[in-house]
């Protein structure tokens, strides 16, 4: 199985992005527009449109209020298993990491993954920081 781990600094204070982290059916106007198109919830569901075009459905696993930390599956489409986390972490004088895992199957989809998830955080940092 495939485990990718990638994080980011940001320019903003834990509560902020964690405003923006936990607010799950909203990720593509708080937290990664245009990576993210368009984001609907269907009970637990996060229904997710890409800006390739692929839509996902990502049953919502843990909102961690304690840990800063949610975590989401995917099911059907071309995985046969995916499970991915984002957690934000406080590093004093208003900045945050966010750190994204995801362990998935098959592992030949690891290198597609990981460019999403490295694009994901970008676009993260820029829309949650002031100036972004």
């Amino acid at each position: 199985m495939a485990s990718i781990q990638r994080e980011i600094d940001v320019d903003v204070a834990l509560g902020d992005a964690w405003d923006a982290l936990r607010d799950v059916g909203n990720i593509h106007r708080r937290l990664v527009p245009g990576f993210v198109t368009d984001c609907r919830m269907e009970g637990h569901v996060r229904v997710v449109t890409f800006g390739n075009g692929t839509v996902v459905r990502e049953p919502i696993l843990s909102i961690d209020e304690a840990r800063h930390r949610v975590a989401w599956a995917a099911v059907g489409g071309s995985f046969e298993h995916y499970n991915a986390s984002v957690q934000a972490f406080d590093l004093g004088d208003g900045r945050t990491r966010l750190r994204w895992i995801a362990d998935l199957l098959p592992d030949e989809a690891a290198a597609t993954v990981e460019g999403m998830i490295e694009e994901g955080l970008r676009v993260m940092k820029a829309t949650l920081e002031p100036a972004g």
